[in-house]
C-alpha cells in the first residue's frame, strides 16, 4: 500500500475515533492516541496482549486496564472488529482495510484461513432489526481440521 494512501486512512480512522468519543462526551487522552496508533500500524489480526507486549518491549506507559478499554471504544467506534479462533483471547482486526470476510481456524496447528462474505449479513439485517438490534458487523467461524494436519495425522 502506498504510503499516501495509508496516511489517509490514518487521518479518516482516526477522525472516525474522534467522533465517537466526541459524541460519549470524552477527548483523545495520549493513552487512546498511543493505543490508536499502535492498533493502526499492526497489520493481520491481533490480541489486546499482543498489545500489552509491545507496550512493555518500548517501556510506554499505557496499562493493561487502560488497553481494555480504549480496545472497547474502538471496537464501537467500527474503528476494528473482533474475531475469534478458539484461543484464550479475543483477537482483533482493522475495518478499514479489510474486505468482508469469515474464518476457518484449524483446531491442530492454529492456523487461520480467510474465506469471502457471501452477503449474510442481508438475510439477517430486517429479523435482527425488528429485534432492536443494532448491527455493527458480523463473523462466521468455521473450526476443523486443515488439510495439512489430517494428512501429519494419517502418516
Amino acid at each position: 500500500m502506498k504510503k499516501q494512501s495509508v496516511q489517509k486512512m490514518f487521518v479518516r480512522e482516526k477522525a472516525k475515533f474522534q467522533d465517537y468519543l466526541e459524541q460519549k462526551g470524552l477527548r483523545m487522552t495520549a493513552g487512546r492516541e498511543a493505543v490508536f496508533k499502535e492498533v493502526f500500524n499492526l497489520h493481520g489480526h491481533f490480541s489486546v496482549e499482543d498489545l500489552v507486549k509491545t507496550f512493555q518491549k518500548n517501556k510506554a506507559r499505557v496499562s493493561r486496564a487502560t488497553i481494555y478499554r480504549i480496545i472497547v471504544e474502538l471496537l464501537e467506534a467500527q474503528v476494528i472488529r473482533q474475531t475469534a479462533f478458539g484461543k484464550k483471547h479475543h483477537n482483533y482486526e482493522h475495518m478499514y482495510d479489510e474486505k468482508p470476510h469469515h474464518h476457518a481456524f484449524c483446531i491442530r496447528s492454529g492456523k487461520f484461513f480467510e474465506l469471502p462474505d457471501l452477503g449474510e449479513e442481508e438475510k439477517y439485517l430486517p429479523i435482527l432489526k425488528k429485534m432492536g438490534f443494532d448491527v455493527l458487523g458480523h463473523e462466521v467461524h468455521f473450526y476443523g481440521i486443515s488439510k495439512e494436519c489430517q494428512e501429519v495425522g494419517n502418516s
